[in-house]
């Protein structure tokens, strides 16, 4: 298996890092809280911001991935 070349490895740190400051992000913005709220309250749907939140973690474990090393249809019997 071929490596990575190291400009690649420190595009996925950084992507990894920017993914994890807004899976904080969301995350901080309770969403769970604010769909109690009466809807003229919200600042934002709080079903976006759990989507997006799904989203972000499974980019998050793609990027992980990556820099694993794994790639995808690399499987051990």
């Amino acid at each position: 298996m071929m490596s990575a070349p190291n400009g690649e490895d420190d595009f996925l740190y950084e992507l990894q890092i920017e993914v994890e400051a807004e899976v904080t992000l969301v995350e901080s913005s309770h969403p769970e809280e604010v769909a109690e709220l009466p809807v003229t309250d919200w600042l934002f749907d709080p079903t976006d911001a759990e989507r997006e939140q799904i989203a972000l973690r499974g980019l998050l474990d793609a990027v992980e991935t990556l820099e694993d090393g794994s790639r995808p249809g690399d499987h051990v019997a």
